[in-house]
């Protein structure tokens, strides 16, 4: 894959916060193994679509698994495919399995596709690519899966919010995102031969 191998990729995987949403009496990257896995049935329905778009966009089937366990948790965490209600704007901010952020004040896209459709997973993925390479450029030196990994923690809150490589997760949410979705699609290539 052009944007580096997930599998290369250290990671400390999930922090208590984010196993918390399983209570899980365990972080780091058990639980996000322990999550992905739960996820796992669910995810099955989406292979064929996830491998599609996969080969259209050069990004590893398991990596957009991972982030659609973390999102959506494989939809179930929806609400007629949407997440992530703010109150204050009386609103959900995600659309869909990949949560692309429809608030104006965050990612401002206009949702695509059915929730859980192949057209809303190439928006969702091609969301990833242009943070991938927002990072690409704005840190030539690091490696490609450097790169991946701080495009990973772009996509869920701008490239603008990366500083460095040893604190890609510091404003992510949870303060663990590239960190679980890595352990998450390791886990998914593993195991279930995304």
């Amino acid at each position: 894959m052009g944007y580096g191998n997930i599998m290369r990729l250290e990671t400390t995987g999930a922090s208590w916060e984010t196993a918390q949403q399983d209570s899980l009496a365990y972080s780091g990257e058990r639980a996000s193994h322990t999550m992905a896995k739960t996820d796992a049935g669910r995810m099955e329905k989406y292979r064929s679509k996830i491998n599609s778009v996969g080969a259209k966009y050069g990004i590893d089937p398991a990596l957009i698994a991972a982030i659609i366990s973390r999102e959506s948790r494989a939809g179930n965490a929806l609400h007629d495919g949407w997440g992530d209600y703010d109150s204050k704007r009386g609103a959900y901010n995600g659309w869909g399995l990949m949560q692309v952020d429809v608030n104006p004040n965050g990612g401002g896209h206009t949702a695509q596709g059915a929730w859980d459709s192949e057209e809303h997973l190439r928006q969702g993925t091609e969301i990833l690519v242009h943070f991938i390479n927002r990072i690409r450029n704005k840190f030539p030196g690091w490696s490609t899966e450097q790169q991946l990994k701080g495009g990973i923690a772009a996509y869920n809150m701008g490239d603008g919010n990366v500083h460095s490589y040893e604190n890609v997760d510091e404003n992510t949410t949870g303060k663990d995102y590239s960190n679980d979705v890595v352990a998450r699609a390791q886990w998914y290539k593993n195991n279930e031969g995304f």
